[in-house]
């Protein structure tokens, strides 16, 4: 629910790892990368993912990409336009707040 409204409000849409599809947070359907869906918008915020190459297939293409982990060597930073270190749980209301 968290990252559906900020994306409402960005005018876009949530995708996923398979990590958080295999963990039950979201269906199948949702899941970006090599066994998922290929994406490449205008912006691209990649919340909690750690950069997977298999993820990264699937969104590598995206215009802008921006990357918020909290894990500083997190693969995602190395493809990212942009990036913040901050845990995703204090970031994304701070963004919603913001938006």
């Amino acid at each position: 629910a968290m990252l559906e409204k900020v994306a409402d409000k960005l005018g876009g849409a949530v995708g996923a790892s398979r990590a958080a599809v295999d963990a039950g947070m979201v269906p199948n359907e949702l899941q970006v990368g090599q066994t998922g869906k290929v994406v490449a918008p205008e912006l691209y915020v990649a919340v909690g993912i750690s950069g997977a190459i298999q993820h990264l297939s699937g969104m590598k293409d995206s215009k802008t990409i921006v990357a918020i982990n909290k894990d500083a060597e997190a693969p995602i930073f190395q493809v990212a336009d942009y990036g913040l270190v901050e845990d995703l749980f204090k970031a994304i209301p701070e963004l919603e707040s913001k938006l």
